[in-house]
């Protein structure tokens, strides 16, 4: 595995997918102003171009422009696909920025906070439709089947988590299906929908869907690892957060499985009932680290992105498989 370092981050992965699509990426990007635009209420552009503009990577978009290339696409509705996954993805974060009551994403203020609850949920609404819109211009049933089904999971997947916050009782099971809601369905619907578009066999449709779920559920393990602040790298949001909240995330729930009577009645005052206090994430901490939880979630993290690696084999060689497979190593570097 490449280990890459920040020093790295110009040559990363996300980079050269980026400066090898970039055509690509400018068609995608003028079909997201074109169709953030409303005639009649500006706000729309001005919540929408606030977090799509604020420097996000648009992984998602790649993914989508990466398994259509790999499949030798010829036409053009790559483009619109692209734009939906964007549009979902930002419609979800402004959904998410209201019912978690953040105040900063991509180290800005979040649109919640500058506007309101009523205009993030609202614009949120909005790019839904423009997305449903797009896909339909498609004009593959299929490929509206993959995307209107992860919509639905990435919701289903949100309310779950709902109600698997502050339950100590929460399974390994029901953290990996929170997890596959909110972030995998979203990878894996952008590159099987690429491939499907594409008319690719079907083992490749198999492939490259098996691929984005093993990278989005690697992507979110990763995260929650570094929620507890190994490594520093950048999260986009504060250091402890999961555990201020009260989400039971793989780190923790290992260390109640592990826990004896007295670690779990800290885990039931400090995530059940919310009850923390100065220095608990500390223990928290200590206790994560006395039961080896973060070392075994880094290591399911490294699994999932080696599963990712693994599912490319059955597709044709093409630098942009290497690419796919080198994103998968650069999501697990940022645990070192």
């Amino acid at each position: 595995m490449n280990r890459m370092t920040p020093s790295h981050e110009a040559h990363a992965p996300h980079d050269r997918l980026a400066a090898f699509l970039k055509d690509d990426l400018a068609q995608v990007d003028g079909l997201i102003r074109a169709r953030m635009a409303s005639e009649h209420a500006p706000r729309i552009p001005e919540v929408t171009a606030h977090l799509i503009e604020a420097g996000g990577k648009r992984i998602r978009p790649m993914l989508v422009l990466a398994a259509s290339h790999l499949c030798n696409y010829q036409g053009g509705f790559h483009y619109h696909l692209a734009a939906t996954v964007e549009f979902i993805h930002t419609a979800t974060l402004l959904h998410d920025d209201v019912v978690d009551e953040s105040h900063e994403r991509r180290g800005r203020a979040t649109a919640n906070l500058l506007w309101d609850n009523k205009s993030s949920v609202l614009v949120g609404d909005y790019l839904f439709a423009r997305a449903f819109q797009l896909m339909v211009e498609c004009g593959s049933l299929r490929v509206l089947d993959i995307l209107s089904n992860a919509s639905a999971t990435i919701a289903e997947g949100e309310v779950l988590q709902l109600s698997t916050a502050q339950n100590i009782d929460t399974s390994e099971d029901q953290y990996l299906r929170v997890i596959r809601g909110k972030t995998a369905a979203l990878f894996s619907a952008a590159t099987e929908a690429g491939a499907v578009l594409a008319g690719a066999p079907e083992a490749q449709v198999k492939a490259l869907f098996d691929y984005g779920d093993a990278l989005g559920v690697s992507f979110q393990m990763v995260d929650d690892y570094l929620d507890y602040g190994a490594g520093g790298a950048d999260i986009g949001k504060t250091i402890g957060d999961d555990f201020r909240e009260g989400k039971p995330t793989l780190p923790v729930i290992r260390a109640i499985a592990a826990a004896d009577a007295t670690e779990r009645a800290f885990w039931e005052r400090v995530i059940s009932r919310k009850d923390q206090k100065a220095g608990d994430l500390e223990h928290a901490l200590e206790l994560m680290t006395r039961h080896g939880t973060l070392d075994s979630t880094r290591a399911a993290a490294l699994d999932w992105a080696n599963h990712a690696k693994d599912a490319l084999s059955v597709l044709p060689e093409h630098p942009l498989r290497e690419m796919l497979s080198d994103l998968a190593d650069y999501v697990v570097a940022r645990l070192y």
